[in-house]
């Protein structure tokens, strides 16, 4: 393998104690094919691919050849699944090293290469579709301004994997800040050793929080500072209409990115309670319950804590409850504040809250599309929709037209606020499985020319109409948990 690439490996994650992962390289694939490769993102890592052939990039994007000072660990964690506690770890993942460009320090992490220690019964592989699927994603949620792992390179593997059908293997190359979750301290916590709870959350702070290193009580801090991470990123995911659908413990970033797209997707028509994943029988995952979860894997997060928040345990529990339940109020503050934006409107009033609250009560009893809606508001006409002659809407538009005058506001920065906020284009469902059925079929260009749209959500594009088009409620769309 060329060493001209650029990759600047410091694998500080693999140096802690054996507990925290697996040694272990990718399995060497059979056929390895590049089909998806982000050539923005390599720019943006500093990495320069230009010299490797096609074979080359094949090899290197499925783990066959592995590069210079690299570093191969599966990492170990638990998890909240759906309410039970579980110990996991990367079944089919592999942490190939930390590669640090301009200040940063990226994961670089191979999805579907092979067995871990990890895997209990699974195969440690990946099918095509799920991996195109989170390529799409994550790319669209980076396009939105949400924090997000991100997808380096899709490759097949020439393989077969055995689900309900035979599908075409595959690997995703992700990248992340880090791959430290709330279950990762959860898979120490639950070993019962100190030591190996204050390595982590030293690492942790080292890593991700350095500004806390002089505070009086770093694991206090440390609980505030992910809160407030979780809040902004769950609020973004509000403000887009998207759906995690596996909210487990062991899919929350410590650094506060998206992580895992299994049974993600975006809402269309507009219902708090919608639910996409198949096995989500309960709505525990809905768009409604996401601020509430996220809280409830902050519980989870403080309970690790406590031995490290104060050595009375009793003021540690007190601590961290009080920590705990200031998020219903900032999670308000920051909510009313994103739709506000969204609504384009300056200052607060105490009228706002009834104001929002009556455009989502009406565009839920209407069956109205989330997103057209605020392109509406925008005069953006998607289509002639008779919807919006309705004349509750019209009622509630004169309240918002009269409320958008008021704190000096202008059309002007009326118009700019919510254009900076409301996307034309999100990654439709119907859109999706559309794109990834042909692609599973080998045509890309589909892919390719969705991405492209996606790249770009919050400015008018030529020939845009086919993607703004919601999915048809009637389908009863669902996601599984297959990535």
């Amino acid at each position: 393998m060329k060493n001209d690439i650029n990759w600047n490996f410091d694998n500080t994650y693999s140096r802690l104690p054996e507990a925290f992962s697996e040694k272990i390289n990718p399995v060497k694939v059979k056929d390895p094919k590049l089909i998806l490769f982000n050539e923005t993102l390599a720019q943006n890592l500093n990495l320069n691919f230009s010299e490797l052939n096609q074979s080359e990039l094949s090899a290197l994007f499925t783990g066959n050849e592995l590069p210079k000072n690299s570093n191969s660990i599966a990492q170990a964690y638990a998890g909240h699944q759906f309410g039970h506690f579980t110990m996991l770890g990367d079944g089919r993942a592999v942490l190939i090293g930390e590669h640090l460009s301009q200040n940063n320090r990226y994961d670089i992490q191979f999805k579907g290469s092979g067995k871990t220690a990890f895997s209990r019964n699974g195969d440690g592989r990946a099918a095509l579709g799920p991996m195109l699927r989170e390529y799409i994603i994550s790319e669209a949620m980076h396009a939105l301004n949400i924090s997000t792992t991100r997808s380096l390179a899709v490759a097949k593997t020439g393989e077969n994997v055995i689900r309900e059908t035979t599908l075409e293997g595959a690997i995703l190359t992700r990248v992340a800040s880090s791959h430290i979750r709330v279950g990762t301290f959860q898979y120490i916590a639950a070993r019962n050793k100190k030591d190996e709870l204050e390595t982590l959350f030293k690492y942790v702070i080292k890593r991700h929080y350095p500004e806390i290193e002089s505070s009086r009580n770093k694991a206090l801090d440390l609980l505030k500072s992910v809160l407030e991470k979780q809040i902004d990123l769950v609020v973004n995911w509000m403000r887009v209409g998207f759906i995690h659908g596996v909210m487990n413990t062991d899919n929350m970033s410590i650094a506060g990115e998206t992580i895992d797209y299994g049974p993600c997707a975006f809402m269309d028509i507009y219902d708090p309670k919608t639910v996409f994943s198949s096995i989500d029988k309960l709505g525990r995952y809905a768009y409604c319950n996401q601020p509430i979860i996220t809280k409830w894997n902050l519980s989870r997060f403080a309970e690790c804590l406590i031995p490290l928040i104060d050595k009375d345990h009793d003021k540690a529990v007190k601590l961290a409850t009080e920590m705990i339940d200031t998020f219903e109020i900032k999670y308000e503050e920051k909510w009313l504040s994103m739709m506000r934006n969204k609504l384009g409107l300056l200052g607060t009033e105490e009228k706002d809250k009834s104001l929002i609250l009556d455009l989502l009560t009406w565009m839920h009893q209407n069956k109205v599309d989330y997103t057209n809606t605020f392109c509406h508001l925008m005069n953006l006409k998607i289509k002639e929709d008779n919807i919006y002659k309705n004349n509750d809407f019209i009622n509630w538009k004169k309240r918002w037209k009269e409320r958008s005058l008021s704190h000096n506001n202008s059309e002007e920065k009326h118009k700019k606020l919510m254009k900076s906020v409301n996307p034309l284009i999100i990654p439709r469902n119907h859109i999706v499985e559309n794109t990834l059925k042909e692609a599973n079929q080998g045509n890309l260009k589909p892919l390719n020319n969705f991405l492209k749209i996606l790249n770009n959500p919050y400015n008018e594009q030529a020939n845009i109409s086919k993607y703004q088009v919601s999915s048809n409620p009637s389908e009863n769309y669902q996601t599984f948990c297959g990535t």
